[in-house]
């Protein structure tokens, strides 16, 4: 049953992002977030899930104390010259801020826990609409390449070893999100466009991966092998999202993977790019373990009374997308 005041709160949700993004002033863009993040708190509520007050609760503190600290530093920003000769003090709290509300490494403990307490929809939304207003609020003052770097390395290194032991599916998302913001955040360095680039091909493999998640209605590995089991197209879309979630050549997750590394090399940032591709292919690895393990001979596939599962949506998105790298190196070719 979907309510009136969801529908509401979502509009504002969306609205608060985007008068943070188009603000002209700091206290404007202020204003935004708390717009966004008052909206997000109702969307939170659910009668189908164990923890929702807690992770509600979880995530208004930290928002809240990075809020603070975006505040803090708007008032250092216009009283600078008297406080502080460096202006770099400033610019390093309200990006140490905007990095926390966005849930990239090492200000990151809040994220998988939030994520833990809440139903696939709102993942969704965390996972993908949240992050937009940070990143780009963190591009608009992008002068710190440093103290960047610095957060690029620790969220691929935390994103990719984290992982590896997680049987939540949500928690593997949750830090498989960690890794890809360290991948945008390296996108984001010199050209915009490929941050666009990458946010956009991740959001549109996230929703296909959720979109099976919330089908079977699976939150634990245990579960998923148990339920993928039955429907063979469904265990064939679940294990190419992961491929491409991945970056595995062949589909289209690959491609903004390749223009980042391709970036940075062209700029002499070698050393982030064999972090970035070494924990990659770390993350890589679980992600291979999950969708091997739906083959694994410990779960016998019952071939009587499958359930059949037929979702035109669900086809039509994955066919789509697992047909884009195609599509775009054809017309790479032309161009």
């Amino acid at each position: 049953m979907l309510f009136f005041y969801k529908i509401l709160f979502f509009n504002t949700l969306i609205m608060g992002s985007l008068i943070a993004i188009s603000a002209y002033s700091w206290f404007n863009m202020w204003i935004g977030l708390e717009i966004n993040l008052l909206s997000m708190i109702p969307l939170m509520k659910s009668n189908f899930n164990m923890y929702p007050a807690e992770s509600t609760l979880k995530y208004f503190i930290t928002q809240s104390l990075a809020s603070t600290f975006i505040l803090l530093a708007i008032i250092m920003s216009y009283n600078t010259q008297e406080i502080f000769s460096n202006n770099n003090i400033y610019l390093m709290i309200m990006n140490s801020a905007l990095l926390t509300k966005l849930g990239a490494a090492p200000f990151h403990a809040w994220f998988p826990e939030v994520i833990e307490g809440l139903n696939w929809l709102n993942s969704l939304l965390m996972l993908t609409w949240q992050k937009i207003a940070p990143m780009i609020l963190i591009m608009y003052n992008l002068k710190m390449t440093v103290f960047l770097s610095f957060i690029i390395m620790i969220s691929v290194v935390i994103g990719g070893v984290m992982g590896i032991n997680q049987i939540s599916l949500r928690k593997i998302l949750a830090y498989s999100s960690i890794n890809h913001i360290a991948w945008m955040l390296a996108g984001m360095l010199f050209m915009s466009n490929i941050w666009m680039s990458y946010f956009i091909i991740y959001m549109m493999i996230s929703i296909n991966i959720i979109y099976i998640f919330y089908i079977l209605n699976t939150f634990t590995l245990n579960q998923l092998f148990s339920k993928i089991n039955s429907n063979k197209i469904i265990k064939m879309f679940f294990i190419f999202n992961f491929m491409s979630l991945g970056g595995l050549p062949p589909f289209l997750g690959f491609l903004p993977k390749w223009l980042v590394i391709n970036n940075l090399i062209n700029n002499n940032f070698y050393f982030i790019s064999l972090l970035l591709i070494l924990f990659t292919l770390i993350t890589l690895y679980f992600y291979i373990r999950i969708s091997l393990s739906t083959f694994s001979l410990a779960y016998q596939e019952v071939t009587l009374n499958n359930e059949y599962i037929s979702n035109f949506f669900m086809m039509y998105t994955n066919l789509f997308i697992l047909s884009s790298l195609f599509m775009c190196t054809s017309l790479f070719n032309f161009l």
